[in-house]
């Protein structure tokens, strides 16, 4: 794989992401979001994607722009409350959705990046999240057997990185994103600042470069607020 895992921006990192490809995007709201690459998937014009991610997006933002050009055609997610589009295409029939229970999301994702294929979880039992599951009781309680997630690529934003791959992640950010690095074939990762191998204190690194395959220093940032609260006088 090499130490420099440098590529020269978004379009070179997606140029080989094929159309009917499952990828896993980090993100938590509107913070993580690897902006610059899912640019770069609207400018590929590839369809019939299956995206797992933590939230859908939002109209005109994220995940919400491959959504507009009917780019994706199964969304796994958990929190999609924000996207009226979204919910436009679900309810029309042209997006299928596999809703998630968030911990149970993450743990999906976790696993599939340890090579855990599945995992018993009580999250869900007696709801239609266990419809055709198996389940089994432990210690006098219901568990529903899941399956673990992975992806063809994985594509993450972190706050720093390293041509070997080292990320940092900031705040709110780190969220779903180190978990989403480890679950795909191929992790592509876009940093607002790209660092110099050893200038990043190795006890400070979420994401060893083991698992990133691609990295680009991105540009042009959005530091969105989600829901914009002010005081009446």
């Amino acid at each position: 794989m090499g130490f420099n895992k440098v590529v020269s921006g978004a379009a070179e990192a997606v140029k080989d992401i094929p159309s009917n490809a499952v990828l896993a995007l980090g993100g938590f709201g509107l913070c993580g979001i690897p902006e610059n690459t899912i640019a770069a998937l609207v400018d590929r014009g590839i369809t019939g994607l299956t995206c797992i991610s933590n939230n859908a997006g939002v109209d005109g933002f994220g995940i919400g722009l491959m959504l507009e050009k009917r780019q994706v055609k199964k969304m796994i997610s958990s929190y999609v409350g924000e996207n009226k589009l979204f919910e436009q295409l679900v309810l029309s029939g042209e997006l299928e959705i596999e809703l998630t229970p968030q911990g149970t999301l993450a743990e999906k994702i976790r696993a599939g990046g340890a090579g855990i294929p599945a995992f018993y979880t009580p999250t869900g039992f007696g709801t239609i999240i266990a419809e055709g599951k198996d389940v089994r009781e432990f210690d006098g309680r219901k568990f529903v057997l899941e399956r673990s997630l992975t992806a063809d690529f994985s594509i993450v934003k972190a706050w720093k990185g390293d041509a070997m791959g080292n990320l940092v992640f900031r705040k709110t950010a780190r969220n779903f994103n180190p978990m989403i690095a480890t679950c795909g074939r191929v992790c592509i990762a876009e940093v607002e600042e790209l660092v110099p191998v050893g200038s990043i204190d190795p006890d400070q690194v979420h994401t060893p470069g083991i698992y990133v395959h691609r990295i680009f220093q991105g540009t042009n940032y959005q530091k969105r607020i989600e829901r914009r609260t002010v005081r009446q006088g």
